[in-house]
């Protein structure tokens, strides 16, 4: 997807996918990160940003997963809070075919970085950090929720995977430098180490914005199986992208190099 900063307008675009997708044979669809709304203004966000109990995008969303009869990962939504700060929560949901909530997930590690000079992120400014790891059962396996810049955290990867996981999400909005550079590469890192399916949905391109600050996405929404394959890459176009996977490369993966069960306690440094 391309998310702007109308959470209206992105729900009338991710429905429509989410139909195509339904209607192409999909059992599990996935969307980016901040699928409601992308934006750098964090006042324009204050004014249509909803509560979670009251967030039209989520019901939406619901409603369709229930009517298609199929699971649903919502990458994130960026959703109000009650924080004293006013920070927002940047909050991940597995929906199940009956339009029901089955886990949800507050993204744990904030972007806060200097790409260059010109490209400076605060996610913590706007953004208060999840402090809880999270996996979903589902009849096609256990799902391990991450978002975005978690990526870069190998432990709480492992971790998800050592509590059962077998498909780990990296829904993302990912920085269009940092993404060329290291996205291809942390993603098939986190497959490789862990023996799970990386299943990545992405924003992409260049994101509309009435603050005039406008930010691009790296895009290319990858599937990576555990032994390390790209099996998908969407590159950097719109649009819907379908994958077969069989879970049975995972204990596959994993009896070939079965590292999740060989650590060892250390010392220092």
């Amino acid at each position: 997807m391309t998310s702007g900063d109308d959470p209206d307008v992105n729900l009338e675009h991710t429905l429509g996918m989410i139909r195509e997708a339904a209607l192409g044979g999909a059992g599990f669809i996935l969307t980016p990160e901040v699928t409601n709304c992308l934006s750098t203004s964090r006042k324009h966000q204050k004014t249509v940003l909803h509560h979670q109990q009251d967030d039209p995008t989520l019901a939406a969303l619901r409603l369709e997963a229930r009517a298609r009869g199929v699971w649903l990962s919502i990458g994130s939504l960026a959703l109000l809070t009650d924080d004293a700060d006013g920070r927002f929560a940047n909050r991940s949901f597995m929906v199940n075919p009956d339009g029901e909530i089955a886990a949800w997930y507050d993204k744990i590690h904030m972007f806060d970085v200097d790409v260059s000079a010109e490209e400076t992120y605060r996610e913590s400014d706007g953004y208060r950090p999840g402090d809880r790891a999270v996996t979903c059962d589902t009849p096609f396996g256990v799902v391990g929720m991450t978002v975005c810049y978690d990526v870069r955290f190998g432990a709480l990867h492992r971790a998800l995977a050592q509590a059962g996981a077998q498909i780990l999400l990296v829904p993302a909005a990912f920085s269009y430098v940092t993404g060329a550079a290291h996205w291809e590469t942390l993603l098939r890192a986190r497959a490789i180490e862990t023996g799970c399916f990386v299943m990545a949905c992405a924003q992409t391109g260049v994101h509309p914005d009435r603050s005039g600050t406008s930010r691009r996405t790296h895009g290319h929404s990858m599937v990576v199986a555990p032994w390390g394959d790209v099996i998908l890459n969407a590159a950097d176009q719109v649009g819907v992208s379908f994958i077969d996977f069989d879970l049975g490369e995972v204990s596959k993966a994993r009896g070939r190099v079965a590292s999740l069960a060989h650590d060892r306690p250390f010392k220092g440094p």
